[in-house]
């Protein structure tokens, strides 16, 4: 998912849907894996997902929420700032 590239690593604030959002993006094994993890401010709405990228091609696993729920945010987040 190259859209998961707008989030810087660490953590940052941000837009979806008209509402605001913190989210953090931590990296593991040079690249290989990486969380996202994001809480709406002041709402109930949370997003967790995983993305693996083994040899055989990057393999999406959201937590407790469908593929279709993290995508549309994923590439509907507009950060405050975006990464350089």
């Amino acid at each position: 998912m190259r859209a998961l590239d707008r989030f810087p690593k660490g953590t940052c604030y941000g837009t979806f849907e008209g509402r605001r959002y913190v989210a953090t993006k931590s990296v593991f094994s040079a690249g290989k894996s990486l969380k996202l993890v994001a809480e709406e401010l002041g709402g109930a709405d949370y997003i967790s997902l995983n993305l693996y990228n083994p040899a055989s091609g990057p393999k999406l696993r959201p937590c407790e929420m469908s593929d279709v729920k993290v995508t549309a945010f994923v590439t509907g987040f507009v950060p405050d700032h975006p990464p350089d």
